[in-house]
Parts: structure tokens; C-alpha cells; sequence
């Protein structure tokens, strides 16, 4: 069928659509509940089993099959629907921070859910039972096998390294899906079908410690490390094309102040749009590291320190195909829905995916939102519904399509 916006408007009128799409106008309240309950169980990454296993069991209420997978992951399917051949939505289940106490996460007067991880991806999380909701109280085909694969994956912030969609892809044993729909926080003002790479680092240095008056002169790795991350900063690439990026997202070292320190270690996040770069950057890095272990040596009068440089996490590049069906079908829904949306790159669980050579598209699942990965966090739900209406819309025409 051709992708546009007469056949949107076909389909948003068919009678069998119309059902679902008014569903999520009709049960705003239940998708709210539903939001705030799931973000008042913390899944902080590596930690996210608390809140697969909630998932898992929203997802068999709504009458779906749901398991977890080998990984960690919550992956659903309709009673006798196989997992491959089909569309995989998804939405990753881990947050940057988790919520000291469910009462952290909290509804304003405004209406809005206050709280670590409410947007990013509180808002995909709540998406997906919206979808399975509406789809078992009126499915819009009568095809069973017309029905997506609907997953919550683990692993996709902080040092997961999109290991819950890397199992997805590389071991489904014959059963992977033909497409994502990856739904990861809230706005619907993009579609990601660039897989911005990345490369992440720990630099640990280590020496013999010692007390801060009689065993002065001790190589410290505090300052060794201090001017590593100095120099890097200093010397890193300015040019704007292609842009890149270099985060020291988390120092540590040392026990108290009159101690010279026996280890220091920071983490470093390297992103660029030519992954030629990145690498640049990390030859940069280690340099950089050797050198001012290499200083603080030639300062010191006694014990030497250690540095060691070592790669905790990789996502790669890529790219959605020119023509692609999926992209298709997203703007010829936004067209449709009078959505202006952009195309970015950026890094998300469909990195793996695309480069994989796997179509996958990375959008937001509607509401409003912002301070991700901040204490601030915080999401409105106006607007969801849009967003919502979207997800069916697109996901249902690339099911036709297939």
C-alpha cells in the first residue's frame, strides 16, 4: 500500500482502528496509574529484575504471553503468536537514578509525575502497556499474526551498554525481529535513524598512598589523574565537524584529607558522528594518561604510580536505509496527525539494530518532558495521547506492509 497520507487517513477511519485509537483517549486515567506505579519501583541499571517481574505480570492481566528472557528482558506476545516475522516495539526498563522511596515519585498539582526516571523511560515503559491495553480491548487486525512483539529491555543507560538489545538481536536463535519500534522517553518532535557511536573509558591510577606530611612526595594518583583529564581537555579536538563530545561523568579516589590517595579513577563518555573520531579521541586519551603518569613519576621522591586505561563500553554507529518502510510509515503518520518532526542521530537502544543492518527507529512516546537523568525529572501527560495514537498508527501500517 502506498505510505501516505490518504492511506493513514484510510486506516484511522476503518472501524476496527477507530476502537484502539479511542481507547487511549477513553482510559487516560488507567495509563497515568500505570506510569506512576512502575516508576515507584527503582530499576537502576544491572537492577532492573523488581521491575521486570511487574511488567511481566501487567503484561499477562492485559492477556498477553509474557516472559523473561535469558538477559533480563520482558518480552511479550499474543497467545500463539511466535516471536519472529514481526515488529518488536520496545522501551528500556533501567533509569540513570533510581527513586530513594516510592514516595519520591510523586503527581503535582499540575498534573505532573515528579521524579528520577518518570520521562526517561517512564513515559516508554507506561507506552507499552498503553499498546497492549488497547490491543487486546479491540485489536485492530483479526489476525493474530498481525500483532508486534512488545519487549521491555534491560541494560540501555549508564555502563548497561545496550546489552539487553544486543541480546535481542544476536540471540533470539532464529527469532529476531524484522524491525524496531524503540520508544524512549516522552515528545514526539523526532525520529532518531541515526545511531550516534560511542566509546566509554575507566582510567584508574594507583600508587603506594601515605600520609600528606611524612610521606610527601609519594606519586599521588589524584594529581597524576587530575592532569590527565587537564591535559584531554585541553588539547581534545574544537573542530565542530563532525560534532563530538567528551564527558568525565564520574571522579573517585582518595579516603581523607591528610592521605595521599592510593587509587583515583574516573569514567569517560567519547561520542562523535564519524566513529573515526572517536577513535582520534581515545588515542588522545590514552596519551594523555601516559603522559601525566609519566609527570607525576618524575616529580615524585618516592613510590611511583600506575596508570591503566581500560574500555568499559562500545555502542555502534548506523544508519536507517534511504526508502526505508518504517521511516515511511512514521511520516506518513506524522503528516497525517499534523506532527512536524526532525531526523537526528543520537544513541539509543536502536544502535544496535542499525548496525546490524536491521531497520529501527527511535522515537519519543508522546507527553511532555525534561531534566532526564536529574533529581528534577519530570513528565506531563498532555499530548500523550498524540503520541500514543502515533505509535498504533505507524506500527500498523508497517505490519501491512510487510
Amino acid at each position: 500500500m502506498p505510505l501516505v497520507a490518504g492511506s493513514v487517513a484510510d486506516l484511522a477511519r476503518s472501524p476496527e482502528m477507530r476502537a484502539p485509537l479511542d481507547w487511549f483517549r477513553r482510559e487516560r486515567t488507567w495509563i497515568n496509574e500505570q506510569h506512576l506505579k512502575l516508576c515507584r519501583i527503582p530499576a537502576p541499571t544491572f537492577l532492573e529484575q523488581k521491575r521486570a517481574e511487574w511488567m511481566t505480570e501487567r503484561f499477562r492481566e492485559l492477556g498477553w504471553e509474557s516472559r523473561l528472557d535469558r538477559s533480563g528482558n520482558v518480552v511479550a506476545a499474543l497467545p500463539g503468536r511466535r516471536d519472529s516475522a514481526t515488529v518488536a516495539v520496545t522501551a528500556h526498563l533501567d533509569t540513570v537514578l533510581a527513586p530513594r522511596s516510592a514516595e519520591e515519585i510523586k503527581v503535582s498539582g499540575d498534573g505532573r509525575l515528579l521524579g528520577p526516571g518518570v520521562s526517561d523511560n517512564g513515559a516508554g515503559l507506561a507506552a507499552l502497556l498503553a499498546l497492549a491495553a488497547a490491543w487486546s480491548a479491540a485489536p485492530p487486525f483479526p489476525d493474530a499474526s498481525l500483532a508486534p512483539l512488545l519487549v521491555a529491555n534491560v541494560g540501555e543507560e549508564g555502563e548497561g551498554n545496550l546489552c539487553g538489545m544486543r541480546y535481542l538481536c544476536r540471540n533470539s536463535n532464529g527469532s529476531r525481529p524484522k524491525a524496531f519500534l524503540v520508544l524512549d522517553g516522552p515528545n514526539t518532535d523526532h525520529i532518531t535513524c541515526r545511531a550516534l557511536a560511542s566509546r566509554r573509558f575507566e582510567v584508574a591510577v594507583t600508587g603506594p598512598g601515605g600520609h600528606s606530611w611524612s610521606d610527601y612526595g609519594a606519586g599521588n594518583p589524584v594529581h597524576a589523574l587530575s592532569r590527565a583529564i587537564t591535559e584531554f581537555i585541553s588539547t581534545a579536538p574544537a573542530d565542530p565537524t563532525p560534532r563530538s563530545s567528551f564527558n568525565f561523568g564520574l571522579i573517585q579516589g582518595g579516603t581523607s584529607i591528610n592521605c595521599i590517595p592510593t587509587e583515583a579513577r574516573a569514567k569517560v563518555d567519547l561520542r562523535s558522528e564519524k566513529p573515526e573520531r572517536i577513535d582520534e579521541m581515545a588515542s588522545l586519551l590514552a596519551a594523555c594518561v601516559a603522559q601525566a603518569s609519566e609527570a607525576e613519576n618524575s616529580r615524585a621522591t618516592g613510590g611511583r604510580v600506575v596508570a591503566r586505561l581500560k574500555e568499559i563500553g562500545s555502542r555502534p554507529g548506523g544508519e536507517l536505509r534511504e526508502g526505508a518502510p518504517i521511516l515511511s510509515c512514521l511520516l506518513a503518520v506524522d503528516a497525517f496527525l499534523g506532527i512536524r518532526s526532525r531526523l537526528d542521530c543520537s544513541s539509543t537502544d536502536a544502535n544496535i539494530p542499525l548496525s546490524m543492518g536491521i531497520p529501527a527507529v527511535s522515537i519519543g512516546a508522546g507527553g511532555q518532558g525534561g531534566g532526564a537523568h536529574t533529581a528534577a525529572e519530570w513528565f506531563h501527560p498532555e499530548s500523550r495521547e498524540l503520541g500514543l495514537r502515533r505509535i498504533l498508527l505507524a506500527l500498523c501500517l508497517l505490519l501491512l506492509a510487510e
